[in-house]
This record gives C-alpha cells, structure tokens and sequence, in this order.
C-alpha cells in the first residue's frame, strides 16, 4: 500500500488583516465615550435635568413663535384687542397699552431675550478665554499688563460700563450685545488663567515643548483641551447673567426700540403706568418669564460645573 506524500511544505493560512481606525475615527470614539460619561453623570442632578427641560421649553417657543404666534403680533396699527386689558379667554395674559396680545408678546420676546443673552455669553466667555490662556501661557510683561486690565473691569460696576457703552453707540441688539460682552470678561479670564496656570506646570506639556511645540501647539493642542470643561460651565453661569443685564437696559430705555423683548415689555409697562395703575398683567408674565429662565441657565451651570469638577461636591 503506497501513500502519496504532497507535493511541498503545509503552510498555516495568514489570517486575515484587519483594518486599523484611523485617528480621527479613534478621536471621536473617545469624544462619543465623554459625551456619554458626561449624561450619565449630569442625569444625577435632578435640579439640573430640571433646568434643561425649562431651557429645552423655552428653546421651542423661541424656535416655533413664527408659527404660533407670527410676527404681525408685534405690529402696534393691527392691534386685535383694546388697551390694557385683563386676562380672558381670547387674551390670556391680557394686553398691553397698545391692544396687542401680551402672550404673543412674550412668546416673540423669547427669540430676542435668549438670543442676545445667548451670544453676549459666548462674546463674554470668548474674549475672558483668548486673555486668560494667553496671560497663562506667555507670563511676564505681557501678562502683568492684562492682569492690570482685568483688575480694572473687575472693579468697575459692569452694569454702569454697560450703560455707557450702549448710551454712546447706536440703539440696536448688536450693542447691547457688544456692551454686555466686553463688560462681563474679567471672571472668566481670571479662572481660565489660574487653570491654565495649572496645566502648563505638568510634565507632558515640558515634554511637548522639549519635541518643538511652539507656542500655538501648546495653546491649541493642550491647554485649550484642559480648559474646555471650566469654559463651558462658565458660559452657562453668564448666560443668565446676560439675560439679565439685557433685560436691565431695556428696561432702562437703552434696548432697540424696534424689537419686543422681555425687558423692552417691562419698560412698556413702565411708561405706561402698570405699576400705579394695578395692571399686573402686564408686569407679571415678561418678570417672571426672565426669572425663570435666569434659574434654569444657572441650574445647568451649577449641574455642569459639578460633573466636571467633583471636588466642588455640589449638592445633587
């Protein structure tokens, strides 16, 4: 019996080579991975979760007034209703001095009210970031010159620098968003610098500058990462701010006239004589809508500045 011996060698097959994620793929996994960290840990915060969902309604009526509302609700010539009138069922809310709907009026003035308190905090937190990491950073002559900067806002009162910056300018939305932004800068700046103070004093980034990281490689690649976390919490705590302040100048007559807002509405009501008169209607709604959404921005900030630094053990 004759067996037939092969023809050469047995090989083990390769198997098969599996294709590597390239580093932007790896990179958003990672960020995705955060993103998930982080609402597991922001949903613990029931006074949190509480101010997003007022934030998340307040975001849709914003969003949806044209069409519930429209934008004729503005209009003072097509007025449906007499001055001043209580609260009925055709106007819930009553009407203002000039006959209009003030539940139409109020769902307009969320657009403008949370927009201009919206970018006036990313102005604010940008311009406090920018100063704070490069004071951080380049140290020396230049960053004692921003310090002295930034101690000098810090001890003017911002709503006075915001008034006179918005009573020199032309009234409309983007100065008030200019005065708020420029004026509310130096906290951010002071809290970013202490951070990033606190990054640049760690090893990897003398490793980084030993391989020839320049000074924009420093800044973009790690400090500004490290920093992120402190600058969001920042913005969410200075959008009510900005609510605020927005809603201070238009009461105080320095708003674009042009525009419904919630304190344009409480200087209508104001001039009008609400207050003496017993008109709570008109007071109450635009006060309280202010108020609240105030709450909730800082109830977020609060719950994200928790997540991000535990240290702080903000109560749950």
């Amino acid at each position: 019996m004759t067996t037939t011996e092969p023809d050469g060698p047995m090989t083990a097959e390769a198997p098969p080579r599996v294709a590597q994620p390239s580093p932007r793929t790896l990179a958003w996994q990672r960020r995705r991975r955060s993103a998930a960290r982080f609402w597991k840990q922001y949903r613990t915060h029931r006074a949190g979760v509480l101010g997003l969902a007022a934030l998340g309604l307040f975001a849709l009526i914003a969003v949806t007034a044209p069409l519930t509302v429209g934008s004729d609700v503005q209009s003072v010539t097509s007025a449906p209703g007499d001055p001043l009138e209580s609260p009925s069922a055709e106007f819930p809310l009553g009407t203002d001095q000039f006959g209009r709907n003030l539940l139409g009026l109020v769902v307009w003035g969320a657009r403008v009210s949370l927009l201009v308190g919206l970018l006036a905090a990313v102005l604010s937190v940008a311009i406090g970031a920018l100063i704070g990491i490069t004071a951080g950073h380049f140290r020396g002559w230049y960053a004692t010159v921003l310090m002295r900067i930034t101690d000098w806002f810090l001890v003017m009162p911002t709503l006075v620098l915001a008034i006179a910056l918005a009573t020199v300018m032309t009234r409309s939305l983007g100065t008030i968003i200019l005065a708020i932004g420029v004026t509310t800068w130096p906290t951010t700046a002071r809290l970013v610098r202490a951070q990033t103070l606190a990054v640049e004093s760690r090893p990897y980034i003398e490793r980084a500058k030993a391989l020839g990281g320049g000074h924009w490689h420093i800044m973009s690649r790690h400090v500004l990462p490290n920093v992120m976390p402190l600058v969001l919490a920042q913005t969410t705590l200075i959008i009510s701010s900005a609510i605020l302040a927005e809603a201070t100048l238009a009461f105080l007559g320095l708003g674009d006239p042009t525009v419904v807002s919630w304190g344009g509405l409480l200087q209508d009501a104001r001039e009008a004589g609400a207050v003496s008169a017993g008109k709570w209607w008109y007071l109450v709604p635009p006060g309280a809508a202010i108020a609240v959404v105030a709450l909730a921005f800082t109830l977020c900030g609060r719950a994200v500045e928790s997540v991000l630094n535990p240290k702080l053990g903000v109560a749950r």
